[in-house]
């Protein structure tokens, strides 16, 4: 595990640079100049587990996997290396002239649920005060903003986890629908172990038999899709059974009646054509999660990246609030974030939608609150602008010009290959990024920037747990942090004051942008964080001055949300009615398979780091078709032969892996690669109405043998 520059003497505690567990770890500079990642048994999440991704995280620090100069496009169309002065002119220039010709909102911003709070603060002001422009959005879009919607519409704030991930193994029964974290946070685990091992019980919802499933008391392998029905059919048969929290729903919520007629319509057999679980399993399900005093719903991307993925949510929130499992101890409705810092990255200002504290960009209270901090005339900010799919999609028409910090979408994206074609066709791209992505590898200019290990900063974990990252070594020559390109860039567009480099300075500055918003930080600085390893969110600050620095009687943070009352106006939870509709696009007969999608446990998101990794590789070197023996032996396939998956978008190919573990009907695709086995090539960019999340779970495919 390589590394460059100055070393500090003494190891230094931080977090791992993936996942959002943030898992704690150590650097430590050995001798022959190498950084040695090692347990940090004091860090509570992951008790000094590591991953392989975490343990092999400092090998991208080596010169020879990253980037250390900045790279400009020359007349030819080679990427050549350059001086900082030479690209920063570049972009600034370039930012200047199209907005000059089409205005601000020719200029796009794309963020990354990467970023530290600071940079992602940092990156949406300077969207908002330097460029103007309305057209900001992230990859988080993608992650959880299916669970952030339905969370606020029901509760009236967001946060992944309502409680830490030690209550887990303490509840009786969880119900994990749509997540594998045997391989996307595999020291996570252990709780759900632990669950058992305490006499709880684990529900697994899945098409699939991952990992996860199998460690499960009861598997549940609906169709791709299918989530919401399912929800509403065992909420069906609370109802049915006489297992509504009466006193709870009266004293605690408001809306269950609606609600109640709603799922009155998904009658159990019903629920069982639409999903293939079966009565007899929908009927276990109920029981498991009814008999013990407490329980927990948990989703991830499997109901959340669907074109109804709100709505799929809210149902299951639906079933908690009935039964009385939210606001109580040890139960409740959470999210298992993606990202390390998909929480904090939404929080304060990449999002379209929003400004620093979770504050809506259309309340204007929130408005003049931001921009008196910011110093600018709240009239001056812009409104909302679009989703990440749609501002990808408008490249090369209304956008003309954007600038990529830490994110991957020509992996990542859904309909990638169009996406690939819309950023061709800007007028001009810049991309910060520590490696050459393929993103990076179609800009005008890209900049090399530090890495977790070489910067300080904070994140916020799945848990609402704000954590600080610190830095261990001085990255090489010619690399530089994202503050100092915003800083730099800003400078050459003519506000000179604003975007400081230190990201203490800037995250004394997001508190204050945040203090009295839903995700209030103002009373967390660095000190608390070193010395409490992180604050849980909403912490205030205590004093109510404009110097919160150091507070006398600090708030100790807040673990645990709602069981006092739920962050709507009137402190009742709120049941949504919903309804099962079908996917954007159903299987037919020239697309008769469904399509699911994922991750695999040696790779990370679009693979741009931990394809760099030579131990991560030799266990996950490709991508693969997973399929059924059934459909196998119709296309005539075996093990390894090369197959074709087709959809309305386009065709990817990868080796057949054949598994009973998936459901007939269904394959299934691991996004992490780009080529001709790009997943997202033919994933469908369908949106869900509220959330604006595309449809990366389910898409309908052909397959096919490839014949050489």
């Amino acid at each position: 595990m390589q590394s460059t520059g100055t070393r500090n003497p003494a190891t230094t505690p931080t977090h791992c640079p993936y996942c959002a567990l943030q898992c704690g770890m150590n650097l430590t500079p050995v001798e022959g100049g190498t950084v040695e990642v090692s347990e940090r048994a004091d860090f509570p999440v992951n008790r000094g587990a590591l991953c392989g991704k975490g343990r092999t995280a400092a090998a991208v620090l080596a010169p020879g996997a990253r980037l250390t100069s900045p790279l400009v496009r020359s007349g030819d169309g080679a990427l050549v290396q350059a001086g900082w002065d030479e690209a920063l002119d570049r972009i600034a220039g370039n930012l200047e002239r199209t907005r000059a010709r089409y205005g601000a909102d020719a200029l796009g911003v794309f963020g990354g649920g990467g970023l530290t709070n600071e940079k992602a603060y940092a990156l949406g002001k300077f969207a908002r005060v330097v460029l103007g422009t309305s057209q900001i959005d992230y990859n988080g879009r993608f992650c959880m903003s299916s669970a952030a919607a339905a969370g606020t519409r029901a509760f009236g704030l967001d946060r992944g986890l309502p409680f830490p991930l030690e209550d887990v193994p303490r509840t009786g029964c969880v119900i994990l629908v749509g997540s594998n974290p045997a391989e996307t946070m595999p020291p996570s685990l252990r709780y759900f172990t632990e669950l058992r091992e305490n006499g709880g019980t684990l529900i697994v919802v899945d098409p699939r038999r991952t990992r996860t499933a199998e460690q499960a008391d009861l598997h549940l392998a609906p169709r791709p899709g299918t989530d919401l029905a399912l929800a509403l059919g065992m909420l069906h048969l609370v109802v049915a059974e006489g297992r509504v929290d009466e006193a709870y729903v009266e004293e605690r919520t408001s809306g269950w009646e609606e609600a109640r007629a709603a799922a009155m319509a998904h009658w159990p057999e019903h629920v069982e054509r639409i999903t293939g679980v079966s009565v007899p399993e929908l009927r276990e399900a109920v029981r498991l999660f009814c008999a013990p005093e407490a329980a927990m719903v948990l989703t991830a991307r499997g109901p959340e990246q669907q074109a109804k993925g709100t709505d799929t949510v809210g149902a299951w929130i639906n079933l908690c609030l009935a039964t009385g499992r939210a606001g109580r101890p040890l139960s409740g409705y959470g999210c298992l974030t993606g990202q390390g810092n998909g929480q904090g990255g939404r929080e304060h200002g990449q999002k379209a939608d929003q400004l620093p504290g979770y504050r809506k960009l259309t309340d204007p209270a929130a408005r003049r609150h931001v921009a008196g901090v910011w110093g600018v005339d709240p009239d001056s900010l812009p409104g909302p602008g679009r989703s990440a799919y749609e501002l990808l999609d408008a490249l090369g028409t209304d956008v003309r010009s954007l600038l990529v910090m830490g994110s991957n979408p020509v992996v990542s994206a859904p309909r990638a290959a169009h996406v690939e074609e819309r950023l061709r066709s800007l007028d001009f791209l810049a991309v910060c990024d520590v490696v050459l992505s393929e993103t990076a590898e179609l800009a005008d200019v890209v900049l090399p920037v530090t890495q977790w290990a070489e910067e300080t900063g904070t994140t916020t974990s799945l848990e609402g747990r704000v954590l600080l990252r610190r830095r261990a070594i001085t990255p090489p020559d010619g690399v530089r942090g994202d503050l100092e390109v915003l800083h730099g860039l800003a400078g050459r567009l003519g506000v000179e004051k604003g975007f400081p480099t230190d990201p203490e300075e800037v995250f004394e500055e997001l508190r204050r942008a945040s203090a009295g918003g839903p995700a209030d930080y103002s009373g967390i600085d660095y000190r608390r964080l070193a010395e409490e390893n992180g604050v849980f969110w909403p912490c205030p600050a205590p004093t109510g001055g404009d110097d919160t620095r150091n507070p006398t009687a600090p708030h100790p943070g807040t673990p645990r949300l709602f069981l006092d009352r739920f962050a709507t106006d009137d402190g009742r939870a709120r049941f949504v009615p919903v309804a099962h509709r079908p996917s954007a696009e159903e299987p037919d007969d020239e697309y008769p398979v469904l399509l699911t999608t994922g991750r695999v446990v040696s790779q990370y998101q679009s693979g741009a780091q931990t394809r760099r990794v030579a131990e991560l590789n030799a266990a996950a070197p490709g991508p693969f078709v997973e399929l059924h023996p059934r459909l196998a032996a119709r296309l005539g396939a075996a093990e390894g032969d090369p197959l074709a998956v087709v959809s309305r978008r386009g065709r990817a190919v990868a080796p057949a892996r054949i598994t009973t573990g998936i459901r007939p009907d269904t394959v299934f695709m691991p996004f992490h690669w780009a080529g001709e086995g790009r997943a997202n090539t033919l994933t469908n960019p369908a949106l869900d109405p509220t959330s604006r999340m595309p449809e990366f779970k389910v898409c309908a495919v052909r397959v096919e043998t490839v014949t050489s």
